[in-house]
């Protein structure tokens, strides 16, 4: 099992940014993406990567969020952008190594980070 340790959350204005780090224990991933999970909603992804490097990106982000990763540190990032306070959430990092199709969908992946907070206020 991959291990997946996230980092970068924190507070930030309307208008401003963040950028969301995951360190993945090994690079053993065929997928690996962000979910996150506002106070009484359900977890939903945010953007994906595969391992050739394809990305995907939910409506509320497209635009303003960029998924990347840095495959000589097995790290996986999201920069955001033109923050939103409904953005705010706990933010997961998710990596897969069957080869599913690299969405977001909760069932599809085995490893997940512990979570990182991101507060936008208004």
């Amino acid at each position: 099992q991959v291990q997946l340790v996230e980092s970068g959350g924190g507070s930030v204005q309307a208008g401003g940014s963040l950028r969301l780090s995951c360190v993945a224990s090994e690079a053993s991933s065929y997928c690996m993406g962000w979910f996150r999970q506002g106070p009484g909603k359900e977890r939903e992804g945010v953007a994906f990567i595969d391992i050739d490097g394809l990305t995907s990106y939910s409506n509320s982000v497209k635009g303003r969020f960029t998924i990347s990763k840095d495959n000589t540190k097995n790290t996986l990032n999201l920069q955001m952008n033109s923050l939103k306070p409904e953005d705010t959430a706990m933010y997961y990092c998710a990596a897969e190594s069957a080869r599913i199709p690299c969405t977001g969908v909760v069932a599809y992946f085995g490893d997940w980070g512990q979570g990182t907070q991101v507060t936008v206020s208004s």
